[in-house]
């Protein structure tokens, strides 16, 4: 039988690490500070900066007043690869309508990107995330990862993983009429 002083040590055993891991994962700043940044369907698009292929900047919210289709991806990425004809597809369809397909390529150099995009003749807008800043603040762990942001900077679908032709038509539903 567990004696009380025992079951005593393991309660507060079990309060003490349960302290410490709440202190340990509390969100920094607080949590409405947080969400800001989370990137989460129904809030706002986190900010960015990146260099095009060309070196200019280009901000996010440059693109403001148009739909979005912010697909991050790589070179060496199979899905990525697969999904590239449908993006382009959708880039021919709807960009003089206000539908912006924009890749976000992470850390590869201009030049591989290039060769990539020349190869699959694919002409959306690309943009370099070299230091995997835009990457980190959209919480991206997997290839490809698309967020779809309507005309006001708000995200209002995310996938994970490679998309086909009917499942980018659908999500394209819930930013572009």
């Amino acid at each position: 039988m567990i004696s009380k002083r025992f079951f005593s040590i393991l309660i507060l055993l079990a309060l003490i690490l349960g302290a410490g891991w709440i202190w340990l994962s509390r969100i920094p700043g607080g949590a409405v500070a947080s969400i800001e940044s989370i990137p989460l369907r129904g809030h706002p698009a986190p900010e960015f900066t990146l260099q095009t292929l060309d070196g200019e900047p280009l901000n996010l919210s440059d693109l403001r007043g148009n739909a979005v289709v912010l697909n991050f991806w790589a070179t060496w990425c199979p899905p990525c690869q697969a999904e590239m004809p449908e993006l382009q597809a959708v880039h021919e369809a709807y960009a003089a309508s206000g539908l912006v397909v924009l890749g976000v390529n992470q850390a590869e150099d201009s030049t591989t990107v290039q060769a990539f995009l020349d190869e699959r003749e694919l002409t959306f807008p690309v943009v370099l995330d070299l230091q995997y800043e835009a990457s980190q603040r959209y919480q991206v762990n997997s290839l490809p990862t698309t967020f779809f942001i309507d005309r006001n900077g708000m995200i209002r679908e995310i996938v994970v993983g490679q998309m086909n032709a009917a499942l980018l038509k659908q999500q394209l539903r819930s930013i572009y009429p």
